[in-house]
């Protein structure tokens, strides 16, 4: 049964296969979980691929999930029961899981870590993690991923103008929103899902 740490190293591979259609290098994999030592992250790859959860193929790109497994360590929580933010209700244990993965994870999808302010009125605070979907298209009103003069990336929720234009709004009543021709943007992907630890 894989450790703590090795479930981080299997989650940030997977999400960077997800993300770039590659493994990463033993660098990258230290960046996302925050562990210097290449020797350390080795290690904990290794001991991965020696259990069938990762296989590798060439160089340290050549990282892949395996197909000996369903690719998924334990991402399941207990669900034991709802608890009310409103008015009191009684506890009634429960008996259900959460599978994480399920919920989260899935073809073309990644996360990124927000910085900034700019969609605090949806609840998306600085340092929240959001799960994308990655798309080239949307819908009014979707929370996406534009990429600007294809080097700026925010997200905004869109709007779209009857003469062509893009308006990319900030759920922040302080900010104003940004108006773009359509050719200045384009979609990467919505917003699918939201992580944010205590």
């Amino acid at each position: 049964m894989p450790t703590r740490s090795q479930q981080k190293v299997f989650n940030a591979i997977q999400v960077y296969i997800a993300a770039h259609g590659h493994g990463p290098t033993l660098t990258e994999i230290g960046e996302r979980i925050g562990i210097r030592s290449k020797g350390t992250v080795h290690r904990h790859v290794k001991a991965l691929i020696d259990q069938g959860y990762l296989q590798q193929q060439g160089g340290w790109r050549g990282i892949n999930l395996s197909d000996k497994h369903d690719a998924r360590l334990d991402t399941r929580l207990p669900l034991l029961g709802r608890i009310a933010a409103g008015k009191p209700i009684d506890a009634i244990p429960g008996h259900d899981e959460i599978d994480l993965n399920e919920l989260f994870a899935g073809v073309g999808r990644y996360a990124l870590k927000i910085q900034g302010d700019s969609m605090i009125d949806a609840g998306i605070m600085d340092g929240d993690t959001v799960i994308i979907e990655r798309r080239d298209t949307a819908n009014d009103g979707d929370i996406v991923v534009a990429l600007i003069d294809d080097e700026e990336a925010t997200l905004k929720r869109l709007k779209r103008h009857h003469d062509g234009r893009i308006e990319l709004i900030p759920e922040n009543i302080s900010l104003s929103p940004l108006i773009y021709d359509a050719s200045r943007v384009r979609i990467q992907g919505i917003l699918v899902g939201q992580l944010r630890f205590y």
